[in-house]
């Protein structure tokens, strides 16, 4: 016997069935050169979910895609270290001959309308990397979004970031050898033609398209130019390295830096704090800071030569910039080993720091100056040094 139920289902549940077969329908069905499913005959290129070399892009992520909203980005405010920053090549101290080749390079591309080349800049952190990425946009013209290579951890990261910029804008990647491979490669044929590869869909039906890119110019910056791969080293058009500041380019700094934040300061006081900076505009301006903290609570007027001498010192920077580590480690080498030679592993349990640090940041800089030297047989304390700390030097 047969049992014929009496409920006959309503519209209303049938509807989401349809939707839900309607949104099912797969993106081969769409009119081809649209990967959004725009129907109109112009092709309007979006960051897609699973923009993935290599990869795929599902139905379903078309879907989410789709229906997700737009993100709405509220307005930032500038940081304050913003404000320090010039905004134009002019107002660039110091780094002559990187500023001529860049002046050049600029006019260039100017006169033939087209983007800047893809430039490199490397050197030790502080130099003002960043700053010249942004005044190469300003200069140009165009917008700068800046990135580092850590957070380009996926594909779809480094494509978002792609497919959303405009003629000429600049694209700034901070430590750019530490890129994934991955990402990588994705920007080979964004470097030289303007083009995104991706791959729809997985196997048989699995097909590859090209997304055109708008021209732009990509500024990698690093501190390890030797830790880049070659095919990404040499797409660059420029490869320039920044070098360390003399004392009388970082006076001028600290001066701006101290105009900029409304500290009265003397040019001797200025100079006192560039020659305890190591060179790097980003240090000088940590101890102007540190020096009008001082000034404000323990004293009264503008800065001095006298008062930021004080002031330093009692925050362990001597006259050479080395703080209260450096002067240890030398110290630790001439009383205890006789200056050396000695081992790394030997100097980091002696002072009780750690190998990495004493090698990756404390070490270059006394290289730098002449008070270190590194042997076959370890390291080495110079006269220099023994002179600077009051030990008396061997004949």
């Amino acid at each position: 016997m047969a049992i014929v139920s009496s409920h006959t289902p309503d519209d209303g549940a049938a509807a989401p069935r349809k939707k839900a077969s309607a949104r099912s329908a797969s993106p081969a069905d769409q009119p081809p050169g649209d990967v959004s499913g725009n129907v109109s005959g112009d092709v309007v290129v979006q960051p897609l979910l699973s923009l993935v070399k290599g990869g795929s892009v599902q139905p379903e992520d078309l879907q989410a895609e789709a229906a997700a909203p737009a993100p709405v980005q509220s307005p930032e405010a500038p940081a304050p270290e913003d404000s320090l920053r010039p905004q134009r090549l002019q107002d660039y101290i110091g780094q002559a001959s990187l500023k001529e080749v860049l002046d050049i390079a600029i006019k260039a591309a100017q006169s033939r309308k087209e983007p800047l080349d893809h430039l490199l800049l490397y050197g030790p952190p502080g130099l003002g990397k960043t700053t010249m990425a942004l005044i190469l946009a300003q200069e140009m013209g165009v917008t700068c979004k800046i990135t580092t290579a850590p957070a380009l951890e996926r594909p779809r990261d480094i494509a978002g970031l792609l497919v959303n910029l405009k003629p000429g804008d600049v694209l700034f990647i901070d430590e750019i050898h530490r890129l994934p491979r991955i990402t990588e490669e994705i920007l080979y044929p964004a470097m030289e033609d303007s083009r995104l590869d991706i791959t729809i869909g997985k196997g048989q039906s699995a097909r590859t398209r090209s997304i055109p890119l708008c021209p732009f110019t990509l500024v990698g910056a690093t501190t390890r130019v030797g830790a880049l791969s070659s095919p990404l080293r040499d797409r660059f058009g420029l490869i320039q390295r920044l070098r360390f500041y003399e004392i009388d380019e970082l006076t001028p700094i600290v001066l701006r830096t101290a105009d900029v934040l409304k500290t009265p300061i003397e040019p001797p006081g200025a100079e006192e704090i560039a020659r305890r900076a190591r060179g790097t505009p980003r240090i000088a301006n940590r101890l102007l800071r540190r020096v009008r903290d001082y000034v404000e609570v323990k004293a009264a007027g503008p800065i001095t030569v006298a008062l930021a001498a004080e002031a330093l010192e009692l925050f362990n920077v001597d006259p050479c910039g080395l703080d209260w580590t450096d002067r240890r480690l030398l110290s630790v080498m001439i009383e205890n080993f006789g200056g050396g030679p000695v081992g790394l592993d030997t100097m980091a349990a002696a002072t009780g720091e750690d190998s990495q640090t004493i090698e990756e940041v404390y070490e270059p800089y006394l290289l730098q100056i002449g008070y270190l030297q590194r042997t076959p047989r370890g390291r080495v304390v110079t006269p220099a040094a023994r002179r600077h700390l009051g030990y008396e030097v061997p004949i």
